[in-house]
């Protein structure tokens, strides 16, 4: 298995490929020279040499497709009138020296008819070979429209990844803080400190936590049957609280009535209960003596 590549080998070695193993760091990456004009040529120094036609030179220097295409459009038009007046030149030409040659050429009927069926098959053939130039010329434009996306793409990634190294080593150097105060909090941590639990490592704290999932679910469960009984629960403390305030009623009827009494026995009145304890008393006794009697 192949052992991986820090990031600051994998950017040297993409400069390296980029620049081509050259000393120069200002060398491009040399997939298709983007910011080069196309249409300009070069001087005997190296240097692009300036445009003589009446096109703009700074469209040149800086092209843009627009600029191509209005390069493009002035070419045909140049050759379109260079075509008309060679053709006009030859042909004046041609007829000067057919009428004053001797003997005078004369061309008949035939000739012509022959000529013109040659130039009819050399105008298809031109047709046909136009017609290949305009795929051709399509498909590298499309070509071109490619390489340029993934050019941007690729200087795009290639200052990216130059960042990349120093991100992490900050990324490192902040892990490694991190676990050494981790372990620094862990060493000075007292077992029996409930708060001790937020400095654990990840397994132990996995582990606290499903255990406290665990009873925070069977709390749950507790709570939906509490809500279940809590109905009949209310009802039964409606209930009783109806016979509390009963007994309640009942304690200071009791109540005033034993102050009653206690009053009148102190006034010397009689209530009439000491009258119906003696005669229970006697009925008691008088019960008794039969009991006995019969016994």
């Amino acid at each position: 298995m192949a052992t991986p590549l820090s990031p600051a080998t994998a950017v040297a070695q993409i400069k390296q490929l980029q620049y081509g193993q050259s000393d120069d760091p200002n060398a491009e990456l040399a997939i298709i020279r983007i910011s080069e004009p196309i249409t300009m040529s070069l001087d005997g120094a190296g240097r692009p040499a300036k445009r003589t036609s009446d096109v703009s030179v700074d469209s040149s220097e800086s092209p843009t497709p627009a600029s191509l295409d209005a390069d493009l459009t002035h070419y045909k038009e140049l050759f379109s009138k260079l075509r008309f007046s060679y053709l006009e030149q030859v042909t004046k030409e041609k007829f000067l020296r057919a009428i004053v040659g001797d003997p005078p050429l004369v061309v008949g009927h035939n000739e012509n008819v022959e000529l013109e069926t040659k130039l009819a098959e050399v105008k298809q053939e031109l047709q046909n070979q136009k017609e290949e130039v305009r795929v051709m010329v399509e498909v590298m434009e499309k070509t071109g429209r490619d390489l340029a996306k993934r050019y941007k793409n690729v200087q795009l990634q290639k200052i990216q990844l130059s960042t990349l190294p120093e991100e992490i080593t900050n990324l490192e150097n902040t892990i490694s803080s991190l676990r050494a105060l981790q372990a620094k909090h862990l060493l000075a941590a007292d077992p029996s400190d409930p708060s001790s639990s937020q400095n654990l490592p990840l397994p132990a704290t996995l582990s606290l936590l499903a255990e406290r999932e665990a009873e925070l679910a069977a709390i749950d469960r507790q709570l939906t049957s509490m809500h279940t009984t809590l109905p009949r629960k209310t009802r039964e403390a409606e209930a009783i609280e109806r016979e509390l305030s009963t007994l309640e009623r009942r304690k200071v009827e009791t109540l005033g009535q034993a102050r009653e009494a206690q009053r009148k026995k102190m006034e010397g009145e009689s209530d009439g209960l000491e009258e119906m304890g003696r005669w229970y008393r006697g009925a008691e006794m008088t019960l008794k003596s039969l009991v006995n009697v019969e016994n």
